[in-house]
This record gives structure tokens, sequence and C-alpha cells, in this order.
């Protein structure tokens, strides 16, 4: 027999680049992010990561839309006390982690985010691994680019991967 589906609200703010979609659970805490465009793939990561999950239609909670709103409006420290709880192996995890040590505004490659995990062989799988973070721009994601510098890979789409690094930059270089 099955147990319950995991139930979640599911939030709508508006932000500079399109409404963000948020996933909380009933202690308030995040689950996932997406951008509203991307509805299928943040249903998808949630049953990848939870199994079965039912989502109801809610408001944000105050903590997580009031650390949404602040980052977009410049403060790059505004998710550090934002509680995110997230499904996925340790392997993800771990590259989830490292990806939060990138500071705002800096970019990685693939290969330089799994030298910092301790596995430099595991360029592919740190690759797989970014795509299926369930809570971007929170887990910053964004920040990884192609060796060549080249802005790929970004679910949310290469603009609005641009337009958040450039929203860091700026944000980093205001009194």
């Amino acid at each position: 027999m099955k147990g319950e589906p995991m139930r979640l609200t599911l939030g709508r703010l508006d932000s500079p680049i399109g409404q963000v979609l948020t996933a909380t659970d009933a202690d308030g805490r995040l689950r996932a992010l997406d951008f509203h465009d991307y509805e299928d793939r943040l249903r998808r990561l949630l049953i990848r990561h939870y199994g079965e999950v039912e989502l109801v239609e809610g408001e944000t909670p105050e903590p997580v839309r009031a650390a949404l709103e602040a980052w977009f409006a410049g403060d790059l420290r505004a998710f550090d006390g934002l509680t995110v709880v997230t499904g996925g192996t340790d392997f993800q995890r771990r590259v989830w982690a490292a990806l939060r040590e990138i500071p705002a505004g800096e970019t990685r490659s693939y290969g330089q985010l799994a030298a910092a995990i301790g596995q430099p062989t595991a360029v592919r799988a740190v690759g797989l691994a970014n795509g299926a973070n369930p809570v971007g721009i929170v887990t910053p994601c964004h920040r990884v680019i192609g060796a060549g510098g080249a802005l790929t890979g970004y679910a949310g789409g290469v603009e609005r991967k641009r337009w958040l690094l450039e929203h860091e930059r700026a944000a980093r270089t205001r009194p």
C-alpha cells in the first residue's frame, strides 16, 4: 500500500524575469523553485525527488517571499537564513552545497565544480546534478558555465541566466 502523497503549496511571485513558482511544505520550508514557464519541470523534479506529490495553489510563506523579494532588490545575502529542504542523492546534495559556495556574480565551469567536490573526473555527473537542482536561484546553478566560458545549460533559459549573473554583479558593486 502506498503512503499519502507529499502535500506542498505552490506559490507564485512576480520577479523582474518572470513569475517565480515556489513549492513549500507545511512547515514553510522551500522544496522547489522555478519559473512559471517551467512548471512541468518543477513538477517532474518534485516527483523525482519525493515520489507522488500533491501541489495545492496557495501563498508563498512570508520568509520565502521576503527573501526572494530582497534578493531581487539586490540583497545577495537574503537567502542565507532561508530553510531549504531537498531530496536528491548524496552526490547531488554535495554538488548543490558547492553551488552555494560560489560567490554571487562569479562563475565556475563544470570541471571546476567537480574539482571543488573532490571528484575532478565527474564533470558529466556534476552537470546532471546541476540540472536536477530543484531550487534554482537559491541554489545558484546559474553560476555554472561551459569550459569555454559560454552561458550554457540553464533550465530557465540563457537570457535569464545572463540577467541573474548581471544582477548579482551589479548588486556586489553597490555601496
